[in-house]
């Protein structure tokens, strides 16, 4: 059994932030799967599905985004998981818009969700998924503004293919493996099924 955890803040009001993204991936995957993201189990909303012929847990934390440790950390216990079967997805203000990159371990890079998984799990060895958002151009909103705000229309586009691309990603990452995920997603451009890569 795999964990794949988004990270994002519960509530209407934040659902459509750029912070939010984890949570849409995790919606994604849901959705390919017919199933909905409802249930509640450890302070989260959980799905079990069947992805990529894995059985998965799929989760959203209800914690708010600072606090996603301790409801990681409680999923990792309760399905009896060690971290290096879990793959968390969240929002990097460091990536380009559309950019995606998978890693094995690492720090949270500033992140405040990362930070608090990686306090509350005891380390840093497990897989991560993170979704360019950019940064609010020079002279304009703070990263904590931005990153609290839906997306322009101009960038609504890109994004919806990111996020699918994600869960694509995801998906790679459960059939063969992280290497080969990281083989495939990391690259600077990477095409979708119609031939085109994420608008810049």
């Amino acid at each position: 059994m795999f964990l794949i955890v988004g990270l994002g803040n519960p509530g209407m009001q934040y659902a459509l932030t750029r912070h939010n993204v984890g949570f849409w991936v995790v919606d994604v995957l849901a959705g390919r799967a017919g199933v909905n993201v409802a249930a509640v189990c450890c302070q989260s909303q959980v799905a079990q599905v069947v992805l990529a012929g894995k059985k998965v847990v799929l989760a959203k934390p209800l914690t708010y985004m600072n606090r996603s440790g301790r409801a990681v950390r409680d999923l990792l216990q309760f399905y009896a998981l060690q971290p290096e079967k879990m793959l968390v997805v969240y929002d990097d203000l460091d990536l380009p818009l559309g950019r995606l990159r998978l890693r094995s371990q690492g720090g949270s890079g500033g992140h405040r969700g990362m930070s608090s998984v990686i306090s509350f799990v005891g380390g840093d060895q497990f897989a991560r998924l993170r979704l360019g958002i950019g940064r609010p151009a020079a002279g304009e909103e703070n990263g904590v503004d931005y990153v609290l705000t839906p997306f322009t229309a101009a960038q609504e586009k890109s994004i919806l293919k990111t996020v699918e691309l994600a869960a694509d990603a995801a998906e790679t990452f459960l059939a063969r493996g992280l290497e080969a995920a990281m083989n495939k997603y990391n690259a600077p451009f990477v095409k979708n099924e119609e031939g085109r890569g994420p608008d810049r």
